[in-house]
């Protein structure tokens, strides 16, 4: 049986990460209250970011920008997509 978890970002009862995406305290908040299905959405929005802003993930700079934003993505809503960002769905 899955672990269920209540998503913070879903605001619903979903199931959980099979283990924590991330080290830390961060990671181990991530675990207890983010669903799989919100990891993957954060992993496209992680994404574009990378491509957005052209950010090289082993740079410690770009490592602790990523960070901020994950944080901001799970807990405090203020996640937002660049302003130049062309949505290519549209």
């Amino acid at each position: 049986m899955s672990r269920m978890v209540n998503c913070i970002k879903l605001g619903k009862e979903a199931e959980g990460l099979d283990r924590m995406p991330y080290p830390g305290e961060l990671g181990k908040k991530i675990f207890e209250q983010v669903s799989k299905e919100a990891w993957q959405m954060w992993l496209s929005h992680q994404t574009m970011l990378i491509n957005e802003y052209r950010l090289t993930p082993i740079e410690p700079k770009a490592r602790k920008f990523l960070e901020e934003e994950m944080e901001k993505f799970f807990f405090t809503g203020g996640a937002e997509k660049p302003k130049e960002f062309v949505d290519p769905d549209k």
